[in-house]
C-alpha cells in the first residue's frame, strides 16, 4: 500500500481496529437473516507527508450508495453552524446575486438552503441519490456526481467557475485526494475562495477519538499536511479557523496561489501549534493504539458491570462513530438494549455489526432506562438537553470518549 497523496510506501500502523462492517451499512429486519461483510479497519501514517489513512478496502461508490443513511439536517446544532458560516462567508467575501456558490458533498441541502434564502446563485454536487432528493425537495439544485477534476471541468464548461467552493467534512471521504483537490482548483474562479472543514488530527489524538475511524474516512489530516496537499495543486491557504464541531475541526480558507488574498497570522500560528505537539515527527503517531484500547476497555467494563447489577442501559444517536465504538468493543443488544435516533431514515433498522435495533426517541420515555449512552459525543450538550426528562426517574447520561464520563 502506498500513500494516497505522495505515493510513499506505508509501513507504520497508526491504529488497528480489527475488522468491521461499514459504519453506515444499516440493516433492515430482513437483512438479519443474512451474513454481513466485514473489512479490515487499519490506519497507517505516511512517514513522508504524515497523512494518516486507511486502505480503500471497499469501493467508495458502494460506501456512498443510494441508501446512504446520514442526513445532515437532523442536527439542530449543525444547522446553526451552517447558518453562521453562510452569514460570515457572504459578508467576508462580499457575495451577492452575481456570485456563484458551489458546495461539494452537499448532502440534503442543509447549508445551501441558507445561500438560497439570500438570493445567491448556488448548487450542490452530491453522489447519494436519497440525500440529493431531500435537497431538491427544499429547493436546492443538486447534481448527482462524485466530484473530481473531470466533473469540475464539465461543470465549469456549463456553469462557469465558482466564487466560493465549499467542502464540509468531505476531504476525509475522498479516496483519490489529488484528483479531488485538482477538481477544486479547476472549478475555482481566479479570485475565488475555497473553504473546507475537517476534523483535526491533533484533536483526534489528544481526545482519543478513535471512534471517528471508519471505512468512509479514507484520510485524517493535520493542518500541515492539508496545506501541503493544497499547495501541490496550486492553491494557497490564507486563513485557518479552529472549530468546536466534530470534537475539534479546522476550517481552511484557500485561493489560487496568485490570488489577491493576504495570509492571516493564524496560518503560522497553527503550523507552530502542530510543530510544538510533534506532529511532524513519527513519535507523535505511535502509541495511539494503547490509548484507544484503554478507552474501549473502560467502556466495556462499565457495560458489563451494569449488566451484572441488572441496570437498563440504552444508547442515543445511531452515528457512524458509535458503530465503530460498539463493534470494536464487541457490544451487542444484551449490553445496550437499543439506540434511539431522531432520523426516520434510521428508525426500524439495526446497527451494522452489533445488530442493535434503532428506535424512535419515544422508546426512552416508555422504557425509562437507568443510563443513556450518548454515542455522538460531539453533540452531548444538545442531546442531554433534549433528553433532560431522563432525570425525572433518576436516569443519567454516559459518554465514552475521551474517557468514560457519567453525569
Amino acid at each position: 500500500m502506498k500513500c494516497r497523496f505522495c505515493a510513499t510506501p506505508l509501513v507504520d500502523v497508526f491504529l488497528d481496529l480489527g475488522c468491521a462492517p461499514p459504519s453506515n451499512a444499516f440493516l433492515a429486519p430482513a437483512d438479519l437473516e443474512k451474513p454481513e461483510l466485514y473489512f479490515p479497519l487499519r490506519l497507517f501514517t505516511c512517514s513522508s507527508c504524515y497523512l494518516v489513512q486507511v486502505d480503500e478496502v471497499q469501493r467508495h461508490d458502494l460506501l456512498f450508495s443510494n441508501e446512504y443513511a446520514y442526513f445532515s439536517s437532523y442536527s439542530r446544532s449543525w444547522l446553526a453552524h451552517a447558518r453562521r458560516y453562510v452569514t460570515d462567508a457572504v459578508a467576508r467575501l462580499s457575495l451577492g446575486r452575481d456570485s456563484l456558490v458551489v458546495e461539494v458533498a452537499s448532502n440534503d441541502g442543509y447549508l445551501l438552503q441558507y445561500m438560497r434564502e439570500l438570493g445567491i446563485p448556488c448548487f450542490g454536487v452530491e453522489p447519494t441519490a436519497n440525500t440529493a432528493a431531500a435537497a431538491r425537495a427544499r429547493g436546492v439544485e443538486t447534481i448527482e456526481r462524485f466530484f473530481g477534476r473531470a466533473v469540475a471541468e464539465e461543470l465549469v464548461a456549463s456553469r462557469g467557475k465558482a466564487d466560493l467552493l465549499i467542502g464540509n467534512n468531505v476531504l476525509a471521504h475522498v479516496p483519490d485526494i489529488n484528483d479531488f483537490i485538482a477538481g477544486l482548483a479547476a472549478g475555482l474562479a481566479r479570485q475565488g475562495t475555497i473553504t473546507v472543514e475537517f476534523p483535526h488530527l491533533l484533536r483526534l489524538v489528544e481526545q482519543r477519538q478513535f471512534d471517528t475511524v471508519y471505512h468512509e474516512h479514507f484520510s485524517y489530516f493535520s493542518f500541515h499536511t492539508a496545506q501541503r496537499i493544497f499547495a501541490t495543486h496550486g492553491l494557497r491557504v490564507w486563513d485557518v479557523e479552529e472549530l468546536a464541531t466534530h470534537g475539534g475541526s479546522l476550517r481552511l480558507w484557500a485561493c489560487h496561489a496568485g490570488a489577491a488574498r493576504t495570509q492571516t497570522p493564524a496560518v503560522a500560528d497553527m503550523l507552530g501549534k502542530e510543530a510544538a505537539a510533534g506532529m511532524q515527527h513519527m513519535d507523535f503517531y505511535r502509541g495511539f493504539q494503547r490509548l484507544a484500547d484503554a478507552t474501549k476497555d473502560e467502556f466495556l467494563a462499565f457495560l458489563l458491570e451494569r449488566k451484572r447489577q441488572g441496570k437498563h442501559v440504552v444508547g442515543y444517536g445511531a452515528a457512524a462513530k458509535g458503530n465503530t465504538l460498539l463493534n470494536y468493543a464487541g457490544v451487542r443488544p444484551d449490553l445496550l438494549a437499543y439506540v434511539a435516533d431522531a432520523s426516520p431514515h434510521k428508525q426500524g433498522l439495526h446497527l451494522p455489526g452489533s445488530r442493535i435495533p434503532v428506535v424512535p426517541e419515544a422508546r426512552i420515555r416508555e422504557s425509562r432506562p437507568d443510563h443513556v449512552v450518548i454515542l455522538p459525543w460531539n453533540l452531548r450538550e444538545e442531546i442531554a438537553a433534549q433528553l433532560d426528562y431522563v432525570r425525572a426517574w433518576g436516569g443519567n447520561f454516559v459518554t465514552a470518549i475521551p474517557a468514560l464520563t457519567s453525569w
